[in-house]
This record gives structure tokens, sequence and C-alpha cells, in this order.
């Protein structure tokens, strides 16, 4: 067994199959099959099970990822001291988004460009859910996120902004005043949600859980550009981030009075070891 294999398994679990791991490693996908079907020979194990549909992890599989990652991390790693031994800096970065939450991330990177121009970054935008669970299984090395900076087991936070929520809604709407809102006074109106899972509705939820109101959802989308859209045709409201809401100047803005929902955005990373770009891109960042 050799670290190709293992990055060509890595591929095909990350990427739901073989046909987007091929892809994903600019080679033929027959290739992929084929180192797949010798190393679960050589093992004597299934690693995937296959259909005409999809391809998903066995048992066997499921214990195998996390320790080929480990492996592929700590050559990584090698290489990596290898090349500061050189006084270059270079590998591979992975780092988590969720859509709207950029906290200056893009200053980061543009730095992290101009100063050490080998160092690839993969962006990888997901819910928060799914973010939390790649840091701590190692296919994402950082994260822009928003968290409760309580209970992140095994994760290390800084905290980089915290912001208030506003709902938003299209200037056709009338409201009792002209730049405050209460809680209360949305709960009968038709609500854009987003999907469960999503930073922003955690905190909205558990903003109006607090405040003892109950909410009307009318849509729920998983896109804040279709979110704008349906509140400017006057679809609905919404509650945003404010650094998001501003950026649809079509929409009207108003404060909550009491019980605003809020987020906290973190730079998060695993615990342990870090590798000296991710250290690198985390001194920029915040």
């Amino acid at each position: 067994m050799d670290l190709r294999q293992m990055e060509v398994v890595v591929a095909v679990a990350e990427e739901g199959g073989f046909t987007a791991a091929a892809r994903r490693l600019h080679v033929v996908q027959s290739a992929v099959s084929g180192t797949v079907r010798a190393l679960e020979k050589e093992l004597g194990i299934q690693l995937f099970d296959r259909t005409t549909h999809r391809v998903a992890l066995t048992t066997a599989g499921e214990d195998f990822v996390p320790a080929a990652r480990a492996a592929l991390r700590a050559a990584e790693q090698a290489r990596e001291a290898a090349a500061a031994a050189r006084g270059e800096l270079r590998g591979h970065v992975t780092v988590g988004t969720m859509q709207g939450v950029w906290a200056g991330l893009h200053r980061a990177l543009a730095t992290l460009r101009a100063e050490h121009p080998r160092v690839m970054v993969r962006l990888r935008q997901a819910a928060v859910t799914d973010l939390r669970q790649a840091l701590r299984d190692g296919s994402v090395d950082l994260a822009v996120v928003a968290l409760d900076r309580q209970q992140q087991r095994g994760l290390v936070t800084r905290l980089l902004a915290r912001e208030e929520m506003v709902l938003a809604a299209s200037p056709a709407r009338a409201f009792a005043r002209a730049d405050q809102v209460t809680l209360a006074e949305t709960a009968d109106l038709p609500f854009v949600d987003f999907t469960p899972g999503w930073a922003i509705r955690n905190s909205v939820d558990r903003a109006y859980r607090a405040g003892g109101v109950e909410r009307s959802p009318a849509f729920e989308v998983n896109d804040i550009v279709a979110a704008s859209e349906l509140v400017r045709h006057d679809l609905g409201v919404c509650v945003l981030p404010e650094s998001i809401a501003t950026r649809f100047p079509d929409l009207t803005l108003r404060r909550f009075t009491r019980h605003a929902p809020r987020w906290n955005v973190l730079v998060v990373r695993p615990g342990g070891p870090v590798l000296p770009a991710v250290a690198e891109l985390m001194r920029h960042i915040g």
C-alpha cells in the first residue's frame, strides 16, 4: 500500500464517486477504479459499496479513510518540513467557508499568495455542521465560520467578529417605525428562512425562542441571493447579518429592539500540530 493509493481512496470518498475523483486527480476513471480494486485485493477488504447510482463507504472503508487522511497529512508535513529547510513554503491548504461569511478572508489569501505563491489553497463551501465535521475528520485544515465558541470539542477557535442581525424587507412593506422592529411585530409576517443547519437559521431560531415568539416560514432557501430576491419582490422578510444585508441596497433594514439574533464569526482549526502553510494563512486572518 502506498500514498497514491490512499490519495485515490480519499478522493473517491470525498467526491462521492469514481468519475468525480478522476476529475479531481486529473486521471481517467479506469485508473481510479483499478487503483481501488487493487488496494481492496491487497487488504482483503471491500472499501466501497458500488451500485449503478452511488458509491458509498463500507464499514471497513469508514475506518480506513480517516487513517489514510492522517497518513497523507503526515507525508505532507514531511514534505513541507523539507521545503521549509530549503527556505520555501509550499503545500496545500483546504479552507472551509460558509455562504455569506467572508470576514476579510480575501485579504489574507491575497497576502499569502503574494508571499508564498507555491502554496495552493482549496476553498470548500458548506453548511456549518458539515464544516465542523470536516475539521474534525481532517478534510478541512481551517474554516471561517459562524459558530458558538462553546462546546467545540477538539477544535481551536479564535474570534474574528461579533455581529447583530437585522430584518430585511421590501421598501413596499409598511412597518410602524422606519428603522426598528420588535420580534412580536414580525410574528405574522411571511418569512424567508434558510435551511436547518445554516448558522443564520440556528441563530434566528435561538433568538425567537428566547423572545417567546413564533414566526411563519413561507419559503426555505439555501442561497442568500435567492433569499434577497424573494424579499425584494415582497414575498417575505428575512433576518440576515448586517454585513450581508447591506450588500443588497434595494432592501430596507430594521434593527431589533430586543433579543436581536447574533452570531460570532470565528477562524477554527483542528487541535494538534499545524502545517506551516496553515499557520501562515492563519497569521494573516483577522
